[in-house]
């Protein structure tokens, strides 16, 4: 059994599945109404303009750097301890007995590095990526942990392995997530003269393969209902490399707006094919607030001091994926109302980063280091399109859990253990009503289930 699997063993927790990470009281962040987006459009329509500057590193402070490797030397322990017969209890009673994920980098275990991985993408194949827990690159676009880990311990599952990993156990669900994957179809880009440089495997795509993997698994369409009564499906991520592409493609804010409708109602498309083939659990998240990663701040630095907000993100970016998130919760509502006898949660990615970013003082993060990358080619930011994390020229920080960003486009695998707590017990899942008592898998060793 390799490393990847020794992690990946069943983990038993508290009712508090994160129980080490920050509990103090977190300040919401308000939803977006329709008229606070016509009032900003304007922040907007400017955003076509890329350009990447130059250089500056971070620094490192021993006292927070000797608490965060406390942190990882005691979730590490937690791994490896409920991960052997003594630790470990039978999953009786627990709901959820399987993951299926749809998506892009942000849920990508390991499909985009057996697709073959070149261009931009290409470092995710070697360290530093997977250095913090794996010691090895698996695939995922962090130093660690991504968001789905931590929602599969929670629930006392395995990880979730990569669909393409032919030799991988799926009796407890499939990742189908891509990096660089896309809502939209490759013809939708090429039409608009929009390059996809890393895959061609877009939702549709995503969707052929779970077809199939049902194929191997059910015997009738019955059975397949069966199956998946218990199973919790993940829709995305997805749809944030489609207006990333389209805008790094050069591509004015007015057009890229005229691609919302398109990529909402993919990602709504696939929930009703999931449904229809036996789904009754999904989640659906929106996008994160892509004015405060990096690679945006570089892109579309300003010196007008009125293109960033309070927390020196660039209102522009973020007021596009506020317009995004509502018209996909828009969408949501109508399937809820179309489906009455399915669970369809929105997962408010932008709203619990926001909140982490608030805290984050709070929550252990270097105060220097909120806007800048861990690891990466220089700059103010410490990204550089033209030397990506792992690429020559490129350097990794010495303390990545006081770091929010990894590499300008991805989270730390602290950062993404503090959202997935959020999401699962902080109240950023809608809604969440009764879900919570229902996927309740955390109980104590020895602990009677009666």
């Amino acid at each position: 059994m390799d490393s990847h699997h020794q992690i990946s063993q069943e983990i038993t927790a508290s009712s508090d599945p994160f129980p080490w990470v920050f509990t103090g009281k977190l300040t919401g962040f308000p939803r977006v109404a329709s008229s606070d987006l016509v009032r900003t459009y304007s922040s907007i329509t400017n955003f076509s303009s890329l350009s990447l500057f130059p250089l500056r590193r971070q620094r490192v402070i021993p006292l927070m750097a000797l608490k965060s490797l406390l942190k990882t030397v005691f979730f590490l322990f937690l791994v490896l301890f409920f991960g052997t017969s003594a630790g470990l209890k039978e999953r009786e009673g627990c709901y959820i007995e399987a993951i299926y994920s749809f998506g892009d980098s942000i849920a990508d275990t390991g499909n985009l590095i057996r697709e073959g991985v070149d261009g931009a993408f290409a470092p995710i194949a070697h360290l530093p990526y997977g250095e913090t827990t794996f010691k090895r690159p698996t695939g995922r676009c962090s130093n660690g942990l991504l968001m789905i880990d931590y929602l599969a311990l929670s629930l006392k599952l395995p990880f979730v392995n990569p669909y393409l990993d032919k030799d991988a156990n799926f009796n407890h669900g499939v990742n189908f997530a891509v990096a660089g994957g896309t809502a939209l179809d490759v013809s939708f880009f090429k039409e608009r003269g929009i390059m996809m440089p890393y895959t061609n495997s877009s939702l549709n795509v995503q969707l052929e393969w779970f077809k199939s993997h049902l194929d191997s698994i059910c015997s009738s369409q019955t059975d397949c209902a069966e199956k998946l009564k218990h199973a919790l499906f993940l829709v995305g991520e997805i749809g944030g490399n489609d207006y990333n592409y389209a805008f790094f493609g050069g591509k004015s804010i007015t057009e890229v707006m005229n691609y919302v409708p398109h990529v909402v109602t993919s990602i709504i498309n696939a929930a009703k094919e999931v449904i229809n083939m036996g789904a009754i659990q999904l989640v659906i998240p929106g996008n994160f607030p892509i004015g405060c990663l990096p690679s945006y701040l570089t892109a579309l630095n300003s010196s007008d001091p009125d293109a960033y907000d309070n927390r020196l993100c660039l209102k522009g970016p973020n007021t596009f994926a506020m317009l995004h998130n509502l018209k996909l919760q828009e969408a949501i509502q109508e399937l809820r109302e179309s489906y009455p006898h399915v669970v369809i949660m929105y997962a408010d990615y932008y709203n619990a980063f926001m909140t982490l970013l608030d805290n984050a003082l709070d929550l252990g993060f270097d105060k220097n280091s909120l806007m800048k990358a861990c690891c990466g080619g220089g700059g103010e930011h410490n990204f550089d399109a033209t030397k990506m994390c792992g690429s020559p020229g490129a350097s990794t920080c010495d303390n990545p859990a006081q770091h929010i960003s990894w590499d300008g486009i991805h989270l730390t695998q602290e950062a993404y253990m503090i959202m997935a707590r959020q999401l699962i017990s902080g109240g950023f899942v809608y809604p969440s009503y009764g879900v919570q008592e229902k996927w309740k898998c955390w109980y104590r060793i020895g602990e009677s289930l009666s």
